[in-house]
């Protein structure tokens, strides 16, 4: 149970507003817990003043959820921290009901095809926006008239994020991103597996260091080798498809899970060749025998403590830096933080390895509770070389993010809106030099591509500064003359096939 030290208790109100069941109240300025109260430790690791801990005592009638590593202990009658599951009567049912259905069934007009009559790259510009789109074409795709209009279509509302596969530290997110001394991005949130850069956007694109912004965009979506350098961070060479190389070295593996879900997905295989073993991640650090999966495979917790900061049961946050794991611990004998003699024995053996196996010790502990490495064995070689062997290899990849307005939609229609109104609806398929896009919901045509499905070198930029896209609009002939279409425009697609 969570209990709170009054005597230390500063009634600061931290906990309330971060109780995620409203299980704590003021009383006399003094914290004091609801029956509601699941044991998250939420309160413990906001409080300013070391006023909370746990006892270790689980309250009468609780029942232990295993959804997570937290493990709330819900009392009847009440919900666990996330608020998904409620103890009724001992046991702990969903509170929401399985839902078999989903909100789209399938394609929302099948009868538009996949890919467009021609691509938009090489059909050149229109401009200004009262004029056709360069290219207007139909042709019957089964029974249905099918009608496809294109340009190369000058977006100043553009970008790039690329992912980039690797563990290592390559800056602060939101620090700047330079190119030759000019600043045209920033380090973005990290994703799964990977850093995350953008590059571009209309503010960028209208600064002064617009022209390298466009040109970078353009390089790395037509898969040209880009040197960036971030700012107080690394040194990146990037292309897309390409392996990432980190300040000189050439990323191979990309991490398969972070530490805890290492773990938990090898615990079988690494609890029958070690005693113990840390899983070193920059975000959560594994730890064997005191994580679920460890107890699911019959160990007991070791005495073992990471180099780490304690989350939740078997799972430590790591910190960022350029050692094993993309933390900051350089080799294996910093990855042990202390041993408790009153639970471990002297041999007992740790394993410390990353989540993409590329590096791997092992160490003994000693009678005065330090630790030595000693030399690898085979089996023990043999799953460090398994986890690696689940780990893809590492690359670059990019998504390349527009907004069509202007000539891109006046060279459809006459009502641009409708135009806007149809893709939105699924009436009107947008892609990008053949390729299939991902609409961002809301007003507007904003929409992000896949780099790697367009046509090759597709995409340029002109001085506005603004990158050129190939943009295409496939529909039925119907719901172009519906929308305003500029029907005294279009030309069979057999005609312009001779043209080309």
């Amino acid at each position: 149970m969570i209990v709170i030290e009054e005597s230390l208790c500063k009634g600061c109100g931290l906990c309330i507003k971060n109780c995620p069941t409203g299980a704590v109240a003021l009383t006399d300025k003094i914290a004091r817990l609801g029956p509601n109260c699941t044991g998250c430790g939420v309160c413990m690791r906001v409080c300013p003043c070391g006023a909370v801990s746990r006892d270790g005592t689980v309250p009468t009638g609780a029942a232990i959820c295993r959804a997570c590593p937290v493990q709330c202990a819900i009392q009847p009658g009440f919900e666990g921290a996330c608020r998904r599951y409620t103890n009724v009567s001992g046991t702990l049912e969903r509170n929401r009901p399985l839902v078999t259905a989903s909100k789209s069934g399938g394609a929302l007009h099948p009868e538009i095809p996949d890919h467009p009559l021609i691509t938009a790259v090489g059909a050149g510009t229109e401009y200004p926006c009262c004029k056709p789109a360069p290219h207007i074409v139909a042709a019957s795709v089964g029974d249905i008239e099918v009608v496809t209009v294109v340009t190369e279509a000058p977006l100043s509302y553009s970008g790039i994020k690329v992912k980039i596969d690797a563990n290592a530290h390559i800056g602060a997110e939101g620090a700047r991103v330079f190119r030759d001394g000019a600043a045209i991005g920033m380090v973005d949130t990290e994703e799964y597996g990977a850093k995350m850069l953008s590059i571009g956007g209309a503010n960028i694109l209208s600064g002064k260091h617009g022209f390298m912004a466009a040109r970078t965009i353009v390089g790395l979506a037509n898969g040209e080798r880009i040197v960036l350098q971030v700012e107080k961070g690394s040194k990146l060479e990037l292309a897309v498809g390409q392996p990432p190389v980190i300040d000189g070295v050439a990323e191979k593996k990309m991490r398969v899970g972070c530490g805890s879900a290492t773990i938990g997905m090898f615990a079988a295989q690494v609890s029958k060749v070690v005693d113990e073993a840390i899983i070193l991640d920059h975000h959560v650090i594994g730890l064997l025998s005191e994580h679920r999966a460890g107890e699911e495979v019959g160990m007991t917790y070791s005495g073992v403590v990471p180099n780490g900061r304690k989350s939740t049961r078997g799972r430590y946050f790591g910190e960022q830096g350029h050692g094993w794991g993309g933390t900051g611990i350089a080799g294996p004998l910093q990855a042990v933080q202390a041993v408790d003699m009153a639970l471990a024995k002297p041999g007992l053996r740790i394993l410390v390895t990353e989540t993409t196996g590329q590096q791997a010790g092992l160490l003994a502990v000693q009678a005065d509770g330090t630790v030595r490495e000693i030399p690898l064995t085979a089996e023990i070689q043999a799953v460090v070389d398994l986890i690696a062997a689940n780990c893809e290899d590492a690359r670059v990849s990019a998504v390349y993010v527009g907004g069509t307005g202007g000539s891109a939609r006046a060279g459809v229609t006459t009502y641009p809106l409708k135009l806007s109104q149809a893709v939105h609806q699924g009436e009107v398929k947008l892609t990008i030099g053949g390729a299939p896009t991902y609409i961002l919901p809301g007003g507007g045509i904003n929409f992000m591509v896949d780099v790697e499905k367009v046509v090759p070198q597709a995409f340029s930029w002109v001085a506005t500064p603004a990158t050129v896209a190939p943009v295409e609009y496939t529909m039925t002939r119907a719901t172009f003359e519906r929308i305003g279409g500029h029907t005294a425009a279009v030309k069979p697609l057999a005609l312009i096939k001779k043209e080309v």
